[in-house]
Order: C-alpha cells, then structure tokens, then sequence
C-alpha cells in the first residue's frame, strides 16, 4: 500500500474513533485512493456489464465503515483489512440480492483461475466462495482472514503478513493450505 505515512492515517483514524469530525474529512483524501484501488483489482474479476460500479463499491464501504458503531481502528492496516472485509460483504450481499431478483438464477461467476490472489483453476460464484470461506474460518480464521485480505483486498503476500502480525513464511503456507482447502470445497457443489 502506497500513498500517506501510516503514522499519519493512524493518527487519524484514531482521532475520528474519538469523535473528531475534522480528523474524517483530513482522512477520506488520504485512503480514497487506495480504497479505489481495492476496489478496481476486484471489479475487474467481475463479468462485463456488471451493475456495480468500483465508485458504487468504494461509496458503499464508506457507508458502511460511517454507520458501523463502536469500531476502534488500531491503525492504518486495520482500516483497509476491515475495509477488505466490508468490500467483500457488499459483493456478496449484491450478489445474494441478485440470485434472489432472479429466483435462484445464475449469480456473478468469479474467475478464480485469473485472480492473482486465488489461482485455483475454476469458476465459481462469489456466493459459494463466501459460504466457503465461511466453514474455513470455522477451521481456521487466520486463514480465512489471509483469503480476505489477499483476494478481496488485494493485498500482497508482505501486507498480509504485516496486518496479521505473522511472518511471511506464514502466510504462504496458509496460502498454500487454504487454496487446496478452498478448491475442495468449491469441487463439493
């Protein structure tokens, strides 16, 4: 992640979790560009047409980070994880919402196979992907933070490592681990 000290996004992120309006309007310019690329790396797995749009997607985390009570950002890693993770709620959620608008109709294909963060070799839905992830985490969240953090957020395999507070090593074993482990379960369905 490039772009402003992390010392001065922490320093505002925490000032706005204390309730300084003023520390929200200096941070938005800081992270919207990063937010932004977040969001492209991830629509750009979308199909063509797609009805969300990477603004649409970076507003409605936004949103989302706004309305959410009682969160306390430890600093400016802890922002763009959870960020990842709200990025990854939205997706899901429009996708979930869709399959329903057409009654169990085809939702969203996700390649898989392109996506430098998963490169399982198969399509599959960002639902079935999500209830996925879901059962790993209940078998290891470590790991399933990491598929997070790396396929929605996009964030290497350094950046991974720096936000879990494990060593790169780490990280791509459980890579290794929960790429094989994924693939399994997407293989079920």
């Amino acid at each position: 992640m490039t772009g402003p000290s992390a010392g001065e996004v922490s320093m505002l992120l925490k000032d706005w979790g204390e309730g300084d309006e003023s520390a929200l309007n200096k941070l938005t310019p800081l992270v919207y560009d990063e937010l932004r690329r977040m969001a492209r790396r991830q629509m750009a797995r979308e199909r063509a047409g797609h009805t969300l749009q990477t603004t649409a997607l970076v507003n409605e985390v936004y949103l989302r980070l706004l309305g959410a009570e009682e969160i306390s950002f430890q600093d400016r890693a802890h922002f763009f994880a959870l960020s990842a993770q709200l990025m990854r709620r939205v997706l899901v959620d429009h996708a979930r919402g869709r399959g329903r608008a057409k009654r169990g109709g085809a939702v969203r294909k996700l390649s898989l196979e392109e996506s430098p963060a998963i490169p399982i070799g198969q399509d599959t839905d960002i639902v079935e992907l999500d209830d996925a992830l879901n059962l790993l985490a209940a078998v290891d969240a470590r790991k399933a933070k990491m598929v997070e953090l790396r396929f929605f957020g996009g964030l290497s395999v350094e950046e991974t490592a720096r936000i879990l507070n494990v060593s790169v090593r780490t990280v791509m074993n459980d890579w290794h681990f929960a790429k094989a482990w994924l693939l399994r379960e997407l293989q079920r369905k």
